[in-house]
């Protein structure tokens, strides 16, 4: 045997392969700027209608404000006059002014409240029961929601008329209870309850199919797991459902403020279109200050303080689904 033999054969190394080829940095290609202005192209008659129908009266609106604006000045027969904050002045001054804004903000909360609870409630009573029950009672509540406000109006009416309303006689009938002939509508507390549930039956209906969809996107298993550790009914509604529900529940309560604020025609209606002073909300104090008074300036005065105070709820809005935003 040769030392040759004995020796360990060197390993010879692979062969190294060659790198991959580099690949350039290709700049993105640019899109023409032809098609950057159709976005805006296609919202141009939505954008236009909108400033005709919103824009102009707010515009119109605002400069009434600061107007002496008048009979004599919708006629013709003297020019408008430009008075600065005088208008504003007026009616921050009025104390009849802070009394319908404060009847107006109670009643608002008191709407939205209602209609949120009342509406939670039918929307959670709803998943537990069976399919011919639910399509029964959403058909209810789309008939109740699609009916005219007038007509509404005039169907409560007729249920609480002192004389022939329905409503009373049933009452009756209770034992020690004697309500025939009461009229709801002697003081203005009750009658704006009156009112105030009528604004709640036009309103739940919204609120029970809008809860209803978001119920549907709960996790079940987040409420098994929640049940199996203890929670009862309420420990999974207000840890699990509630915290999902939260940004439909900002939604709706915001839409019920701005819807409630501006109710106009139950009150209308429902005093035959004279609402007395313990009637008045802002509204119907904005309109009566500009139709029966024919002050318009000054009723526009107060519906620009309206839209700013209703600006205000809508900020709160934004504000809170920012942060629900960032939260998620």
């Amino acid at each position: 045997m040769t030392a040759a033999d004995t020796t360990t054969p060197a390993k010879v190394p692979p062969p190294r392969q060659a790198p991959p080829p580099l690949l350039l940095d290709v700049p993105p290609r640019k899109r023409p700027s032809s098609g950057a202005g159709t976005p805006w192209l296609l919202l141009a008659p939505c954008l236009l209608i909108l400033a005709l129908v919103l824009g102009y009266p707010l515009v119109r609106l605002a400069t009434l404000s600061f107007q002496k604006f008048g009979q004599s000045q919708l006629w013709g027969f003297q020019p408008a006059e430009s008075v600065g904050f005088d208008n504003f002045t007026k009616v921050l001054g009025d104390g009849e002014f802070w009394a319908v804004v404060v009847r107006t903000i109670v009643f608002a909360a008191g709407c939205v409240i209602f209609t949120m609870v009342v509406g939670m409630l039918i929307a959670l009573l709803l998943q537990r029961v069976s399919g011919w029950v639910k399509t029964l009672v959403n058909i209810a509540l789309v008939a109740s929601w699609g009916m005219p406000i007038i007509v509404a109006t005039t169907v409560f009416k007729w249920l609480f008329d002192a004389d022939y309303g329905i409503l009373n006689a049933l009452l009756s009938k209770l034992p020690g209870v004697e309500l025939i002939g009461h009229n709801w509508f002697a003081s203005g507390p009750q009658g704006l309850a009156v009112i105030m549930l009528l604004v709640v039956w036009g309103a739940v209906p919204f609120v029970v199919i809008t809860l209803s969809a978001g119920l549907t996107q709960v996790p079940k298993e987040l409420e098994e797991a929640a049940r199996l550790d203890g929670a009862g009914a309420w420990g999974v509604f207000r840890y699990v459902t509630l915290p999902i529900l939260k940004p439909i529940i900002v939604m709706l309560t915001t839409l019920s403020v701005i819807w409630d604020m501006g109710v106009f025609p139950q009150v209308f209606v429902m005093r035959n279109g004279h609402p007395e002073a313990e009637f008045q909300l802002l509204t119907t104090y904005s309109y009566d200050r500009a139709f029966v008074v024919n002050d318009y300036a000054q009723g526009s005065a107060i519906a620009l303080l309206t839209v700013v105070l209703l600006l205000g709820v809508v900020a709160v809005y934004m504000r809170q689904m920012l942060k629900i935003g960032e939260v998620e």
